[in-house]
């Protein structure tokens, strides 16, 4: 079953920055300085995910062979809305340009294994049957339309846009080995495995999940800072009580706002997801760009970062503010979706829904 034409975002606007030519003929030697820099904070130095935010592995060798370069770099460029997995396309407010994103694609096809051709067109499957079957064999690591879990997040648009339904069915067959995704040919029948495949394509219309608007204009691939860093200049301290001595909880900052406490709000995410949706009053920050931390007054003020992972990124730009003596510094210990599931005050983008649930917290 093919998507509803209403629910494809696909935009000449969202393409803008992602080649189309074959990724083979690019220099691959910027592929792992690329990689280093953007990707391995979540997904590994050795491209075997789970570092941060339950990125997936990279290195898998069922998905590199089932994986298009097209479907790789609409990934890197488009992202993964609601996720950790920000838009790193030039076009959509990111850091690379479409040159960057086909490096990022030859690198991860180096060494990897032969692509295998996968059936056309779609995969006709009960969304009854495979509801229920998701019910039992998936929903513990994929979860919800509205609740994030602990492996890919299939009810999302981008990644529902641009999968086939045979990459979809190659997935649920052959496994992600050697991760926790296992092959469930030996479980479910091949007309069990096009009902889940039915199923997940039908999520890509179910209530609460989040959509990039057609409207976002491209950004710049590094925000100036948008009006003052310092929120209530005038206030005094917050009084912050930090968890292992680095964590500061969502509730206490939003106290410290009602109060009007002076603070710094730095979003360590990519411009692109800070132009979607952040914190009110937040900076950009881009954890990438640590030079861009100059402009934050080193006077004593509170410098609370968060980011989506959702204490990763937001961590190595505390690293680095406390190497460079700022004494008062913290991570908003459950991240900007935490956030936002309280209701607590963001700015987000014109016709943005609101994302899924994060998964339950850990360290």
């Amino acid at each position: 079953m093919r998507l509803p034409a209403h629910t494809v975002l696909l935009t000449t606007l969202a393409l803008v920055g992602c080649s189309h030519r074959p990724a083979a003929g690019q220099p691959v030697e910027r592929g792992p300085r690329l990689y280093a820099t953007y990707c391995a904070t979540c997904h590994g130095a050795e491209r075997n995910g789970y570092k941060s935010d339950n990125a997936p592995s990279l290195a898998t060798a069922t998905f590199l062979a089932s994986a298009s370069d097209d479907f790789l770099r609409q990934a890197i460029a488009r992202g993964r809305p609601g996720t950790a997995m920000a838009a790193y396309g030039h076009a959509l407010g990111g850091p690379l340009v479409a040159a960057d994103v086909d490096a990022l694609v030859g690198f991860l096809r180096a060494g990897a294994p032969p692509r295998i051709a996968l059936p056309l067109g779609p995969i006709a499957g009960d969304v009854g049957s495979g509801k229920a079957i998701y019910a039992t064999a998936c929903v513990r690591c994929h979860g919800t339309p509205v609740q994030r879990s602990t492996a890919v997040h299939l009810a999302n648009p981008i990644l529902l846009q641009t999968a086939s339904d045979a990459f979809l069915r190659y997935a649920v067959t052959e496994g992600r080995l050697p991760t926790a995704m296992v092959a469930w040919k030996n479980q479910l029948s091949p007309k069990q495995i096009d009902d889940v495949v039915a199923y997940v394509r039908s999520l890509a219309v179910a209530p609460g999940v989040p959509a990039r608007p057609a409207a976002n204009l491209p950004g710049p691939p590094a925000l100036p800072r948008q009006g003052p860093i310092v929120i209530n200049a005038r206030g005094r301290a917050p009084d912050f009580t930090l968890k292992e001595g680095l964590y500061v909880s969502i509730d206490q900052v939003k106290a410290a706002l009602d109060a009007k406490r002076r603070l710094i709000i730095a979003d360590a995410r990519t411009p692109a997801e800070w132009l979607n949706l952040h914190v009110q009053g937040a900076i950009s920050a881009p954890y990438y760009d640590l030079k861009g931390l100059g402009d934050i007054p080193n006077d004593g003020t509170w410098v609370v970062a968060y980011c989506a992972c959702p204490h990763h990124v937001s961590g190595m730009v505390v690293e680095e503010l406390r190497k460079r003596g700022y004494p008062h510094t913290a991570v908003l210990d459950e991240g900007i979706f935490a956030w936002q599931q309280k209701k607590y005050p963001v700015v987000m983008a014109p016709g943005m829904l609101p994302p899924p649930a994060p998964p339950p917290t850990g360290r």
